[in-house]
């Protein structure tokens, strides 16, 4: 666990911090799980060279956090809640990464939820999206555990064709208006 860092969001169970350049190992080894990128560009490794120069940057800057589970300090993946745009936390996107070693025991749920919150309890958030193949199941449901609704489907070019492109991608979302009605705040 690295303690030095501050925790951006704290659950029961997880510890969310800014990603740290300590995190590479980490980070490459989940983005080279193919299960784990099964819906994002059908599980092709990633060059450690090529992963240092595109994705890494991206995972270093705002929006992205290291998930560790806070009792063992386990290091179990990201989460995402980045704004769409330079000038503020208005609009974001959430999306998460995680071992597959942890799927199915209510992190990436946990995680969501918890940020849902914080983006419109603290942030200033007015509304909450995310992106995923219409075929991910997994990640629609906990899309839907945190609050978020189905908006449409559609259909995009994408540089390589997975399994299950052809029924396109879907959108979820979710206003700060619909999460007090929900919520009950």
């Amino acid at each position: 666990m690295d303690s030095e860092t501050p925790p951006f969001l704290l659950t029961s169970r997880l510890r969310l911090r800014d990603c740290a350049e300590a995190d590479l190992d980490r980070l490459l080894a989940l983005d080279n799980d193919p299960g784990v990128k099964r819906f994002i560009d059908g599980g092709v490794p990633a060059a450690p060279e090529t992963f240092r120069a595109e994705a890494l940057p991206r995972l270093l800057g705002r929006g992205f956090w290291a998930a560790e589970e806070r009792s063992s300090g386990e290091w179990l993946g990201w989460f995402e809640l980045r704004p769409l745009n330079d000038a503020g936390w208005e609009v974001v996107e959430l999306g998460y990464r995680l071992h597959r070693a942890v799927w199915g025991r209510g992190y990436a749920t946990e995680g969501a939820r918890a940020l849902v919150h914080k983006a419109f309890t603290e942030l200033g958030t007015e509304r909450v999206t995310a992106n995923t193949m219409t075929v991910n199941t997994g990640s629609r449901r906990v899309l839907e555990k945190a609050g978020l609704a189905y908006l449409r489907t559609y259909f995009e070019e994408w540089p390589e064709v997975i399994e299950g492109s052809e029924q396109g991608d879907v959108e979820y979302a979710l206003t700060r208006e619909q999460w007090r009605r929900t919520a009950g705040e």
